[in-house]
């Protein structure tokens, strides 16, 4: 940190452990404690800081953060504590605070053996493998070293960037060199090529992502969320059971309880479609509920980011609007476990944390890119989408949750969900969809097959 080609003046540390004060670390001091932080600010008229505390909290983070934007100084994280005093170069592990700092939280205890277990040597299918989750479901599985990752979805553009990245992870020595990466453009729609890619890759686990989620979009097209969310993964369903997948995991949202969208109700059909699975296939099928991550494509945190840098307004749909929210990597390893977990038919709904107010997160974000809201930057309240509420819950009522090994992921009371009445709702839904139908007609349809849609009017 002090070499003179990065033009900065080290002036010491500062450190929670009052016994380690006035110890050195590569020649300066450590000056105090971090509640100590605002003198050393104001006496040394420090103007840059770097957070070097990878155990720490998301609220200790955003306090230091706060504190530090009184005197409008520049914030950084240095990733690891150790770089420090590294021979390398400091500069490639110092990244700017992002709101996962604020938000996120960082201790995450998981069962690594188990999961390596699970996915070592094994072929992994991963559908709707370009988008957020399934990209980092990606980067996390090959960590277990599998034997061949299989990744599949219909956005090309997305897929081609994931193929470069873990080609050239693979080729830089960060992934076993003999794992067998295959990409494939293919709908999951499509049963037929769905099939041939079961027979010739022959997958032993499946990690179901692909999914229609923009809650407007589907409020307009509500048939094609049915065709894409509902048949697709029954596709999917088909040929893990033809082919004798050994886990099927889909990953479900919170939109899905007691859903007021399209989106939300065809998500809660299949998780009726994974329960009623119970005892009745030699593939274990489970379902993971989440809520909101941070930063996923077409979420809020991109979009209050090009916001802000457009100079705003940022716009917020309710003042008032809560939503839980947990990092892409949290959120993925938590999957992973739980998939660990399954015996069939099960839901597993993740803990997580406390909610968030829209509006307070704009006023965070805003402040992190070093302006204030409502005097730099406007906030702009637009009103509720069709379809939104102003709370999204993580159970129904008449689901209770149960405990696993992991603190952070539950199991849903299991409900009486038949597979024949499961059938016969999808015989009725394609029935519908064979014909010309309006979009009432649908909304009618999903209200018959999902008993807890109520569609705002």
């Amino acid at each position: 940190m002090n070499n003179p080609s990065y033009q900065n003046n080290v002036i010491g540390f500062l450190d929670d452990a009052t016994d380690k004060v006035s110890k050195r670390i590569g020649g300066f001091p450590i000056l105090g404690t971090i509640s100590q932080m605002k003198h050393y600010i104001e006496y040394y008229r420090i103007e840059s800081l770097f957070i070097a505390m990878p155990s720490a909290t998301s609220e200790r983070v955003s306090q230091i953060i706060k504190d530090s934007h009184e005197y409008n100084i520049e914030v950084k994280i240095l990733n690891q504590s150790e770089d420090l005093l590294s021979e390398y170069d400091v500069k490639k592990n110092i990244r700017p605070i992002t709101i996962a700092d604020i938000l996120g939280r960082t201790e995450i205890h998981l069962d690594n053996d188990e999961i390596k277990r699970l996915v070592q040597g094994e072929s992994v299918l991963v559908t709707g493998a370009a988008g957020s989750i399934g990209s980092e479901l990606c980067r996390q599985i090959l960590k277990y070293n599998p034997k061949r990752l299989v990744m599949i979805d219909i956005n090309e553009n997305g897929l081609y960037q994931l193929q470069n990245e873990l080609g050239f992870d693979q080729k830089s020595g960060k992934i076993d060199s003999s794992i067998e990466l295959v990409c494939l453009i293919l709908s999951i729609c499509d049963k037929h090529e769905i099939n041939k890619a079961f027979r010739e890759f022959k997958p032993v686990i499946i990690f179901h992502a692909a999914a229609h989620k923009h809650v407007p979009f589907m409020e307009d097209t509500p048939a094609e969320a049915i065709k894409n969310n509902i048949f697709g993964t029954n596709n999917l369903i088909k040929s893990a059971k033809e082919f004798k997948v050994k886990t099927f995991v889909s990953i479900s949202t919170d939109k899905a309880v007691n859903p007021t969208n399209v989106m939300g109700a065809t998500k809660r059909f299949i998780e009726k479609m994974i329960q009623s699975m119970t005892g009745h296939s030699e593939t274990k099928f489970v379902a993971v509920r989440f809520g909101n991550v941070l930063g996923s494509n077409g979420s809020v945190v991109p979009l209050f980011t090009r916001q802000i840098e457009n100079g705003g307004p940022v716009t917020v749909t309710h003042r008032d609007m809560v939503r839980y929210f947990m990092t892409i990597p949290e959120a993925v390893s938590l999957v992973l476990q739980a998939a660990t977990f399954g015996h069939g038919g099960e839901l597993f709904v993740l803990d997580m944390g406390e909610p968030v107010k829209i509006y307070d997160l704009a006023t965070k974000m805003i402040r992190l890119a070093g302006f204030e809201p409502q005097r730099d930057i406007k906030i702009e309240i637009t009103g509720l989408r069709p379809g939104e509420k102003l709370f999204e819950e993580l159970l129904m009522s008449e689901e209770g949750l149960r405990p696993t090994d992991n603190e952070l992921i539950f199991v849903a009371k299991p409900l009486d969900v038949d597979e024949a009445e499961v059938q016969s709702d999808l015989e009725l839904l394609k029935k519908s969809l064979d014909k010309e139908t309006t979009r009432s007609e649908v909304i009618e349809l999903l209200k018959q097959v999902v008993d807890t849609y109520q569609p705002e009017e």
